[in-house]
C-alpha cells in the first residue's frame, strides 16, 4: 500500500474496505459509510483536538539542536497541565524519516530544554534514553501561547508539505489534548451527522488523548501505545448503557475510542463516566466487552493499531483484508483510506465468573463526584491483568438492563 501524501481529510476518491462478522470482504466508497450502519447503531467518536506537539529547540547543557515531540501526559487534570511525556530527536525535522534521524544528546534529570519562547525541565528519563518526563516552566496561559506560536503538528516524511493545525483537527474537535489526530474521525462531517439522525443512528463522543504512532526506534516503538488519559461524558455513558441493554451495536470511530471504552469496562465493570488513563494493550487475546464494530485507518502489520484490529477479526480474515487492500491500491496513514470491521461473534462465547460478589463493587468507583448508576452496581472491576486473558473475561453484552 502507498501512503497518502496530501493532507486532504475527505477526498472524493477515499475508499472503504468492509469486513463483516463472517469475514466476507467488499469495497465501497468511504462516503457510503453511513449506508453500512444499521438503524439503532450507536456511533462514538473521539472529539479531541490535536496539539501543535512538535517543538524545535536546544538542549541547554550541550547546546545541541533537538526536536521534542509531546506524546502523552499523566492525566487530563488541571494539576498536570504543564507536565508531559515526550520523545526526543536529534537535529532535523519531518523531512527526514524518523528511523533516519540522528540521536539527541544524553539527557539527565534537571536538564533544561529551550523550546522557542518556552523552557522545559527534564524531570526524569523513562526507561529509554529518548523518552522523557517534562515539566514546562510557564504559567498556563503562557504555555498555550508558546505552543500555539512555536509548535507545529507532528508530521512524518510521507507528507511533503508542512501541516497546518487545521489539517489535523476533525470536524468535531474540541479540547486540545491529542498529540496526533484521531484520524479515523476525518470521515465525519456535519452532513454525515445529519444523515445519522435521519437514519435513526445515535451519535456520541468521548475525549481521548491520542498518542504518537511512531518514534523511529524499534525498542521505543514496542512500548506504543503509551498510557493515554481519556474522559467519558455522562451522556455517553448513558447512551452506551441503553444500547447494551437494548441489544444495539456500538460502533467506534478509531482505535482510541476502542481503547477508552474497553479500558473503562475492564476497570469499572461497565463504561463509566469520568476520567481515567488507558494503560492496556488490545490485541488478539483481548475479548471485547463493549465495541461491536470499528472504523479505522488502514494499518500495517506489526503496528499497535493493527494489533488492536485482531480483537475484532481473526488472523485469516485480516490476511485476506491485507491482500485486498494491497491489490486494490488502498492508501495508508492518517489521510489514507479506511476499513470497517465487524466483530467476529464466534470469539465471544465463553463465560467465566469473576469470583467477586456484586456487593464488593464500590459505589463511586471510577466516577467523578456522583453515585454509580444502577447498571454498574452488578459488575465488579476486572483485575488489571485480565484484559490480556480472554478466557477469564465475561462475554460482551454481559450487562443487566436495570429499570427504575
Amino acid at each position: 500500500m502507498m501512503p497518502a501524501n496530501r493532507p486532504t481529510q475527505r477526498p472524493a476518491t477515499a475508499r472503504l474496505l468492509y469486513v463483516d462478522a463472517h469475514g466476507a470482504i467488499r469495497h465501497a466508497p468511504r462516503s457510503q459509510f453511513v449506508n453500512l450502519l444499521r438503524p439503532g447503531d450507536l456511533v462514538i467518536a473521539n472529539d479531541a483536538a490535536t496539539l501543535p506537539a512538535s517543538l524545535q529547540g536546544v538542549h541547554a547543557r550541550t547546546g545541541r539542536s533537538i526536536e521534542v515531540r509531546l506524546a502523552g501526559k499523566p492525566s487530563l487534570a488541571h494539576r498536570d497541565v504543564q507536565r508531559f511525556i515526550a520523545v526526543a530527536f536529534g537535529a532535523g525535522d519531518f523531512r527526514t524519516r524518523t528511523e533516519d534521524r540522528p540521536p539527541p544528546p544524553v539527557f539527565e534529570a534537571g536538564d533544561e530544554l529551550e523550546l522557542g519562547s518556552l523552557s522545559a525541565r527534564v524531570e526524569r528519563v523513562l526507561g529509554h534514553p529518548r523518552l522523557l518526563a517534562l515539566r514546562f516552566e510557564a504559567e498556563v496561559d503562557e504555555l498555550w501561547r508558546g505552543l500555539a506560536t512555536h509548535g507545529r503538528p507532528i508530521q512524518y516524511a510521507h507528507l511533503s508539505e508542512p501541516l497546518s493545525l487545521w489539517d489535523v483537527w476533525t470536524s468535531i474537535a474540541g479540547t486540545p489534548v491529542a498529540y496526533e489526530p484521531p484520524s479515523a474521525g476525518f470521515v465525519l462531517d456535519w452532513q454525515m451527522l445529519a444523515d445519522f439522525e435521519a437514519r435513526g443512528i445515535e451519535f456520541a463522543t468521548l475525549t481521548h488523548a491520542a498518542g504518537i504512532s511512531s518514534t523511529g526506534d524499534p525498542e521505543l516503538d514496542r512500548m506504543l501505545p503509551f498510557d493515554e488519559p481519556y474522559r467519558i461524558p455522562v451522556a455517553t455513558e448513558e447512551a452506551i448503557a441503553a444500547a447494551l441493554c437494548e441489544g444495539r451495536r456500538i460502533v467506534a470511530i478509531g482505535t482510541t475510542v476502542v481503547r477508552a471504552l474497553e479500558h473503562s469496562a475492564a476497570t469499572f465493570g461497565s463504561v463509566a463516566a469520568g476520567e481515567s488513563v488507558a494503560n492496556l494493550r488490545i490485541g488478539a487475546e483481548t475479548q471485547l466487552r463493549v465495541v461491536d464494530v470499528i472504523l479505522s485507518g488502514t494499518h500495517e502489520p506489526g503496528t499497535s493499531h493493527y494489533e488492536l484490529l485482531q480483537a475484532f477479526a481473526d488472523k485469516a480474515a485480516l490476511l485476506r483484508a491485507d491482500d485486498a487492500l494491497e491489490s486494490a491500491g488502498y492508501r495508508t496513514h492518517e489521510f489514507g483510506d479506511s476499513v470497517l470491521i465487524e466483530r467476529d461473534s464466534r470469539r465471544y462465547s465463553r463465560l467465566a465468573g469473576s469470583g467477586i460478589e456484586a456487593g464488593d463493587f464500590p459505589e463511586n468507583q471510577g466516577l467523578v463526584g456522583r453515585r454509580t448508576p444502577r447498571i454498574l452496581r452488578r459488575f465488579a472491576p476486572a483485575p488489571a491483568h485480565v484484559v490480556q486473558e480472554s478466557h477469564r473475561l465475561s462475554p460482551a453484552r454481559r450487562l443487566l438492563c436495570l429499570r427504575d
